[in-house]
């Protein structure tokens, strides 16, 4: 099939797809007599575990690995147990940075006084020279 039709089943588009063909992320796909790409079945389940996978925010080499174990039937879930902690933590680590940006963010926000004067302690935050 062509890519145009993997596009619009696995709601990736073309360019998506060729990129992860590139740096070896899917299984390049046969290519037809004019050279266009032929994409099979196991191409399109290939970029659907990869959609799903980056919706839960794996990176390009997180999802490289768990393909891989996807493609082993000798993997052991004790692997992909590993993998999905390591990232919830990284989620939770992530989310404890965010609040607290937004706690300093609201705190500057709160002594600005968002009227006509030129003071304003988010601008004087971003131009001090300490953390």
């Amino acid at each position: 099939m062509k890519i145009s039709e993997v596009a619009f089943r696995t709601g990736l588009d073309a360019k998506t797809i060729r990129y992860y063909e590139s740096i070896g992320l899917v299984d390049s796909p046969r290519r037809q007599a004019n050279g266009y790409r032929d994409y099979g079945e196991g191409n399109v389940r290939q970029l659907w575990f990869l959609r799903h996978a980056r919706q839960f925010g794996f990176s390009v080499e997180e999802c490289r690995e768990l393909l891989a174990l996807w493609a082993n039937p000798q993997r052991r879930s004790a692997e992909v147990h590993k993998l999905v902690t390591e990232k919830v933590q990284n989620i939770d680590r992530h989310i404890r940075e965010l609040q607290e940006m937004k706690t300093l963010l609201s705190e500057l926000l709160e002594k600005c006084p968002g009227d006509d004067s030129p003071e304003c302690s988010i601008i004087n935050k971003l131009a001090s020279d300490t953390e």
